[in-house]
């Protein structure tokens, strides 16, 4: 029989439920996500480091946990190596699961990983406060073994999640340089379809000496300030000519390394389903978003302007330099979960990469 569990938020609203998972009352950054399915992919996503996941669809754990095929030394089907939210929190917890490539349950996968989980939730009254109040901190209370709030924000979740040593994926034509901030796998897997060799290093590398032909700078959790060896060294990397690309957390370094600023979020974007105009054209795209933070378009240079605008609220979603060939999205392009439609930056990053070699 499931133990007895509470969310308990901190400005004292409390919803109760059943846990699942593993029985260990946890505290951190209380979040939603609206997507439908990827449940996987969003629980082992770095950028969640540090928070209590909330999934707005009510059914969860229908499908079960994929079985872990490696492909390139990584995780098939997992965007890490790891579940790296730390706590979930859902409406309807499927006890049978049904999918052709699952190999367990989402309760055993979380015990697995010791990761806590609350069910019997109304998650659409909960993502309506969040909505309303801003994102906020949370703690789930397992049998009432009652612990302290925790604001995951005040220390460099980044380095909590960057690789340690440098890393090198495939044989490619192509070198492109990582910089992992909480990389996903699968923006490591669509490198690697275009004829890459993937140079991954840690957050704060002093990449100065490396020989590359492109940059690449990773999505990542937390505060962007909080990484101001990053952002300095891809100041230095802005005297060269090398194509840059930054997707995330990579478009708020890049920002704050171009001189602009970057500002929290009320409660951030994470779903699926996030449109953006792509600005100087009409085309609109369908992204899929997990941030807490933006860049304040009001404070990028003369030498910057920008990409992508979020069509709901206005928020920068990217941005360029006006002469070089260094570009940013805030919305995710390898979309694991989501929609593909911006598939193609990729491509655009690597055409950059063929024209400044042919220079």
């Amino acid at each position: 029989m499931n133990k007895k569990a509470v969310l308990i938020l901190e400005d004292g609203r409390r919803f109760e439920g059943q846990s699942f998972g593993y029985d260990k009352s946890i505290a951190g950054e209380v979040v939603f996500n609206t997507a439908m399915t990827g449940y996987p992919e969003s629980l082992t996503d770095p950028s969640y480091k540090g928070q209590i996941l909330v999934t707005t669809y009510p059914i969860i754990g229908n499908y079960g946990v994929p079985q872990k095929g490696e492909e390139n030394n990584m995780l098939k089907n997992y965007e890490s190596d790891k579940i790296q939210v730390s706590g979930l929190v859902i409406s309807y917890y499927s006890d049978e699961y049904s999918h052709w490539n699952a190999s367990k349950s989402l309760d055993e996968w979380m015990k697995e990983n010791k990761i806590p989980g609350i069910s019997g939730i109304d998650t659409r009254a909960l993502t309506k406060h969040l909505r309303d109040k801003g994102a906020m901190l949370g703690k789930i209370i397992v049998e009432d073994d009652d612990i302290v709030f925790i604001d995951p924000n005040i220390r460099n979740l980044v380095a909590d999640v960057s690789i340690r040593e440098k890393q090198i994926y495939g044989k490619g034509k192509y070198k492109i340089l990582l910089i992992d901030c909480g990389v996903k796998n699968n923006i490591i897997r669509h490198l690697l379809k275009r004829d890459t060799t993937v140079i991954r290093v840690p957050w704060d590398y002093d990449f100065s000496n490396e020989d590359y032909d492109g940059l690449f700078i990773s999505n990542g959790p937390g505060d962007p300030e909080k990484c101001k060896i990053t952002v300095d060294n891809l100041a230095l990397a802005f005297n060269n000519d090398e194509p840059i690309f930054g997707i995330c957390l990579g478009n708020q370094l890049m920002s704050l390394a171009s001189g602009a600023e970057t500002y929290k979020l009320k409660y951030g974007h994470r779903s699926h389903n996030q449109p953006v105009l792509h600005v100087g054209t009409n085309r609109a795209y369908i992204t899929s978003q997990n941030h807490g933070f933006a860049v304040d378009n009001s404070t990028l240079g003369e030498e910057w302007e920008p990409m992508f605008i979020n069509l709901n609220d206005n928020t920068n979603e990217g941005f360029k330099h006006k002469t070089k060939p260094f570009f940013s999205t805030q919305f995710h392009p390898e979309a694991s979960s989501g929609p593909t439609d911006t598939e193609f930056l990729f491509d655009e990053f690597i055409d950059l990469i063929i024209k400044q070699k042919q220079n």
